[in-house]
């Protein structure tokens, strides 16, 4: 069997349900170590490795770049997932915010290599207890050219790894504002 027939194999069998719960979220969730769980026997089975890595990236804002990748010693196939490192995340030392980051890169390249659907996952939907779906404007910050952050933010939408509308998500931003930043 090659290893695209062993990957489908493993992608339409593996089952990893939503064992864990976020009692404050109110939603079930799946960690990278339930997936990885459920997996290994497959793994086994079709006499395949598995391997994931990480590296820090930093072009002006800082993630984790995971990489999942399937292996029968002469082919393999890789997916790579991203994820945000907030260093001055609430409650979380630094070693804590890159180690959360890495799991949820971890889990989302593992999901996108093992098809897992996650289009009813909670951390798309989860208020954590706000009765809104979005942050109300009037608590977001301006962006302008002159904040700090600008210069970031550009670079991030013009390489790609955020979207307008996930800065509409953080910030107020101006027609014209909007307009610098996707030149």
């Amino acid at each position: 069997m090659e290893l695209q027939e062993k990957l489908v194999d493993i992608q339409g069998r593996l089952k990893a349900p939503k064992n864990q719960r976020n009692n404050f979220g109110k939603y079930n969730y799946r960690s990278c170590e339930d997936i990885l769980e459920a997996v290994k026997p497959l793994l086994v089975e079709h006499k395949v490795s598995l391997t994931i890595s990480d590296t820090v990236m930093n072009d002006g804002l800082m993630y984790v770049d995971a990489t999942a990748t399937i292996s029968d010693g002469k082919n393999s196939h890789s997916v790579s997932a991203q994820a945000g490192i907030d260093a001055n995340r609430k409650g979380m030392d630094i070693a804590q915010s890159f180690g959360s980051s890495s799991s949820y890169a971890r889990k989302y390249a593992l999901n996108g290599l093992f098809l897992i659907d996650d289009t009813k996952d909670a951390d798309a939907t989860n208020t954590h207890g706000n009765d809104t779906q979005n942050a109300s404007t009037e608590t977001l910050e301006w962006l302008n050219e002159t904040n700090p952050k600008f210069k970031a933010i550009k670079q991030a939408l013009s390489s790609g790894k955020v979207g307008i509308s996930d800065v509409r998500k953080k910030f107020k931003v101006s027609k014209k504002v909007e307009q610098l930043l996707i030149k």
